[in-house]
């Protein structure tokens, strides 16, 4: 496909990176600096070149976005849910970007409290974002977070919502989010590294109080732990998680002693892994301890919190992975996975007979939601699947029925889910394991080889794929694509040992899954190289980066999202957020053995002269996660490096960072330059 308008050309100023006694060239390191206009001048001239060169497109995009927008209820609101005396609703209107959070006391027939509007906060500001919402024990107060600027940065604030006055108090550079002491008076929060990002300490703030005066109450020196602040769901204790990837510890203080002082748990112990849940005179632990790889449910006396005091409530199974668990008065709920998909079960306190929900597709997604109430037999989950739209169930554990508060509406009339077929198929990797992959598509496919695919996968950090239904999605399928998810090792999608195989010196498995799926759907003619497109984000990028590399034959086109292409570079970074906290993901370089295993399949150090897919990437001037540094070389690298003449796009958000635009609708915006990339490639246009 040639493209006429001339495409920029980066300055090539080598730099040399020496390792291990080991010299590298990066020619595109000077990028490496958001301050230097001449980088802000090199985004903005791949800009203009993406705009210009897509122009043909902008009645495509703006078709698509107004299409995607349609389906969507615009003056929605979320289902209701009871906390301390009140009912909780975010709610959108018409015309409006960002949420509104309101309140009911007592009554979903009572007066309408709004809490804050978004919109109005958000006037004047290119990007915005409100997170942490937290309400006193009393009603009277709320902490909140704001981000204007998409780094994940936010400053905490404190709202009285008698007087609906905020207060002086302004707590700079935390995490956002905020736990109430049962003395209404005091908070809990996490504050940040300044330069890495990384959650490092967690401080204690008196209401009315300068911020400068906050006692620090734990400071977490290990630079491979992130920290974090909350509230057991039983009120009584505060507590404090200090985590890294492979290790977990935690701290506990009751409630109603805020200026007592934390208590360990259970000391950290490398591969050591539990979570704590608080009920009557004991806490309940998920964890991996006595070699649990898919983890068991164990329990210990509040006053007894050592290891060596945990007995088995759940013991381990081989094929069955324990994700969480939700504690109710009367029930405890688990939440399962087994063969790829997941289950919940209902098991009361009493004795009587455990039972699993019932679920009967093989690419659905059931999951509980907001269960914040203690004292209730009423369990709040959502379902969907790749042609059901979301649904929000209230089911009583006591009498087993269930109750629809609310599906996903999908508006304009057109959406009938019996149009659609969904199946879950199995590749067969190079080295034997069957890897699943749910897909969806139209009714009356004919697998003659001739259809768009659109193949998207992840693959890190032990993070499930797991189905989901979309409606903007419906753009592509009513045009013919295919759209499947591979469910490829590096996620927990068929246990903790599909992530194990996944990372590390057993990382290139994520990438050889996911091209060896790609061949599946080549091999069965759903699709062939001239129409299959693939699809990643972030460590999902990271994947688009090595297959492109490795064979890039497969593919007609790729979106890569945020990629983080720069692997070694970056994980020899320890400024960079996250670095030093990924390194049992994917190893620390400066061990020679990782080094040499990471540069192997680093997409910017492998890019080489040949021929490359169309591609289309994006990433966010602001990014805190992939700085917009790695897709910005990487695109150089390869304008400089390809042997033909197919598309290449650097579209960089100068405002936002790396979850995109932070209005509702402006992301469908983005979506649609995604989609006109490929519905362009195919030369469909209605």
């Amino acid at each position: 496909m040639q493209n006429d308008i001339s495409a920029p050309k980066a300055n090539i100023i080598p730099k040399t990176l020496k390792k291990h006694k080991e010299t590298r060239l990066d020619n595109y390191f000077w990028l490496n600096d958001r301050e230097n206009p001449e980088v802000i001048n090199y985004l903005n001239q791949e800009n203009d070149y993406y705009k210009n060169s897509t122009a043909h497109t902008k009645d495509l995009q703006a078709s698509l976005y107004e299409e995607m927008k349609a389906r969507i209820k615009e003056d929605d609101s979320s289902v209701p849910y009871f906390y301390n005396g009140y009912y909780y609703i975010t709610r959108f209107e018409t015309g409006q970007d960002y949420p509104i959070f309101s309140r009911k006391k007592g009554s979903l027939a009572a007066e309408e409290e709004i809490l804050f509007n978004c919109n109005e906060m958000a006037e004047g500001h290119a990007y915005f974002k409100l997170g942490g919402l937290s309400i006193s024990p009393d009603n009277k107060f709320a902490s909140f977070g704001v981000d204007l600027v998409g780094r994940r940065i936010y400053t905490i604030q404190i709202k009285n919502l008698e007087t609906n006055e905020i207060l002086a108090d302004r707590i700079e550079n935390a995490t956002g989010g905020s736990v109430w002491a049962n003395d209404n008076h005091t908070i809990f929060y996490t504050k940040q590294d300044e330069v890495t990002l990384r959650a490092d300490k967690i401080f204690r703030h008196k209401l009315n109080t300068d911020a400068a005066a906050d006692v620090l109450v734990f400071n977490e020196t290990d630079d491979t732990f992130n920290v974090s602040i909350s509230k057991e769901k039983s009120r009584k204790y505060i507590v404090i998680g200090s985590g890294s990837t492979l290790t977990t510890e935690y701290r506990i203080l009751n409630s109603d002693n805020p200026d007592g002082e934390f208590e360990v748990f259970q000391k950290r112990v490398r591969g050591l892994e539990y979570s704590i849940s608080h009920y009557e005179d004991s806490f309940y632990i998920l964890t991996n301890k006595d070699d649990a790889t898919n983890f068991k449910l164990m329990k210990t006396p509040e006053n007894k919190t050592g290891k060596k005091n945990w007995v088995d409530v759940i013991p381990h199974r081989e094929d069955v992975l324990l994700e969480d668990i939700e504690i109710f008065r009367n029930y405890l709920v688990v939440e399962e996975r087994s063969n790829g998909l997941n289950h919940i079960r209902i098991m009361p306190w009493n004795d009587e007979p455990d039972y699993y929900l019932p679920f009967g597709s093989e690419t659905y997604n059931a999951y509980t939601t907001t269960n914040i109430d203690f004292d209730t037999d009423i369990l709040r989950y959502s379902y969907q699947s790749l042609a059901t739209p979301s649904s929000v169930i209230d089911f009583n554990m006591t009498t087993k029925t269930k109750e629809v508060l609310k599906e996903q509406e999908v508006l304009g009339g057109k959406f009938d889910k019996e149009n659609y077929i969904e199946e879950r198929v199995w590749a067969t990797a190079r080295d034997g394991v069957k890897v699943p992959i749910s897909m969806i598509y139209r009714k009356g496919l004919h697998k003659n080889g001739k259809n768009p695919l659109l193949l998207y996968a992840y693959g890190s950090y032990g993070i499930t794929m797991d189905t989901y239904f979309s409606s903007t999605r419906l753009s592509l399928l009513d045009r013919g694509f295919v759209f499947a998810i591979a469910h490829i090792r590096g996620g927990e999608d068929l246990g903790r040992q599909w992530y194990e195989d996944g990372k590390l010196l057993k990382k290139k498995n994520t990438f050889t899954d996911f091209i060896d799926c790609s061949k599946f759907v080549i091999d069965e003619k759903f699709t062939s190289p001239e129409h299959l497109y693939a699809e990643g984000g972030s460590a999902g990028g990271l994947l688009m980066g090595v297959i492109v590399n490795e064979a890039p034959e497969l593919y007609n086109g790729i979106i890569a999202q945020v990629p983080f292409v720069d692997v070694i570079t970056t994980m020899l970074d320890d400024s960079i957020p996250l670095t030093t906290g990924e390194y049992d993901e994917w190893g620390n370089p400066n061990n020679k053995q990782y080094y040499d295993y990471m540069l192997s399949y680093s997409p910017y150090d492998n890019v080489k002269a040949q021929h490359y897919p169309n591609m289309y990437v994006s990433t966010g001037l602001h990014d805190s996660q992939v700085q917009y540094w790695e897709p910005a070389k990487w695109v150089a690298k390869l304008r400089n490096m390809k042997t033909n003449d197919k598309l290449l796009f650097l579209d960089t958000n100068m405002d936002a960072g790396h979850g995109g635009a932070s209005g509702r609708f402006e992301a469908l915006k983005d979506l649609a330059k995604e989609f006109s990339f490929l519905l362009d490639l195919e030369k469909i246009r209605s």
